[in-house]
């Protein structure tokens, strides 16, 4: 493949993009139907599920995952994935508190913290963007070594906060303009991600690395940069998303983000973002995540078992796969045929 063929294969990724974006706002606006839908059944079937406290408790609980799942979203439109989140987000907030109960300043805590996260998403960018490795055994060892981290920390047992400054207990309990701050923060973040990956030139990059990797290079853009921006990018959402809860808690529990991964990869997914890269929003992620934490809080109210919630949650990530499979083989057959 030569230059001018890497440009007209990255021109063909374009009007893929294209395609892809305008099949998006329609998958977008399903999800919406489909969350109105499902609110409107558990109204009817416990009438604790629409009083304040309870969707204010919701929107509080979504907001780790919806941090993690920006990061998420750009890590599978650039063709990859990332299963470390969970781990990092514990490591961050383990490194946090440890830090302060050895008498640091909870903020330079924080920052070391999120130095912690930045590193490990170094690691997972270099062995996957430079060395060339699978994300899926990458971020697997490095899922082991932030979790297996923040157990020896620890010694295994949860550690509490006394006495934490009223700045940083500010972010897990006060509120901006009469919304949590955890809740405000995480919306602000998914607004700016989400205009950033539809406006930004330089962020679109992650499209054209997802869709055609060898069209990409050859037109000129560095797709190992690429990656590694990305995954410290995942890291990075992770250690902050451990530092709210952190915040929240006031417990740094090596436990922290266990199962996250496979929440934010079906919400991402739900939401269409593809497994194959080349296609996902922001939005679409959110909703994706608004969507399962719903369906999970109207378990609860229901009193139905967390093991049937396991169950049913991993029933809805096979469904959301298979519909991305099919959905991509029929986008793949449109696109041939318009040739």
């Amino acid at each position: 493949m030569n230059l001018f063929e890497g440009i007209l294969n990255l021109r063909e990724s374009k009007k893929y993009n294209s395609v892809v974006r305008s099949v998006a706002s329609f998958r977008e606006a399903g999800i919406i139907l489909i969350i109105f839908i499902v609110c409107f059944i558990l109204s009817l079937l416990t009438p604790h599920f629409l009083t304040r406290d309870n969707l204010i408790t919701t929107a509080i609980g979504l907001s780790a995952d919806g941090i993690m799942v920006i990061g998420m979203t750009v890590a599978l439109v650039s063709g990859g994935f990332d299963l470390s989140v969970g781990s990092i987000m514990g490591l961050s907030g383990v490194t946090a508190g440890i830090l302060y109960l050895e008498g640091m300043n909870i903020w330079i805590a924080c920052i070391i913290a999120l130095i912690v996260g930045m590193v490990c998403g170094l690691v997972n960018g270099f062995f996957i963007g430079i060395v060339g490795l699978n994300p899926l055994i990458t971020t697997l060892g490095m899922m082991g070594i932030a979790r297996g981290a923040a157990y020896v920390l620890t010694q295994g047992s949860p550690l509490s906060l006394f006495a934490i400054p009223k700045s940083f207990a500010f972010l897990g309990e006060g509120k901006i303009l009469g919304i949590p701050v955890i809740v405000f923060l995480f919306f602000a973040m998914a607004i700016i991600g989400d205009f950033l990956l539809r406006r930004s030139e330089p962020i679109r990059r992650v499209f054209y690395v997802g869709s055609n990797e060898k069209a990409a290079i050859l037109s000129g853009i560095n797709a190992s940069k690429v990656k590694i921006g990305v995954f410290i990018l995942t890291a990075t959402l992770s250690s902050i998303a451990g530092i709210l809860s952190l915040a929240r808690f006031t417990v740094a529990a090596p436990t922290a983000g266990v199962g996250s991964e496979l929440r934010v990869i079906s919400a991402a997914v739900i939401g269409g973002a593809s497994l194959n890269g080349g296609e996902g929003t922001i939005l679409g992620a959110v909703l994706g995540v608004i969507l399962l934490n719903i369906i999970s809080n109207g378990l609860i109210l229901l009193n139905v078992s967390v093991y049937w919630q396991d169950l049913i949650n991993g029933i809805i990530l096979i469904i959301a796969v298979t519909f991305d499979y099919i959905s991509h083989k029929n986008k793949l057959k449109r696109l041939k045929l318009n040739k």
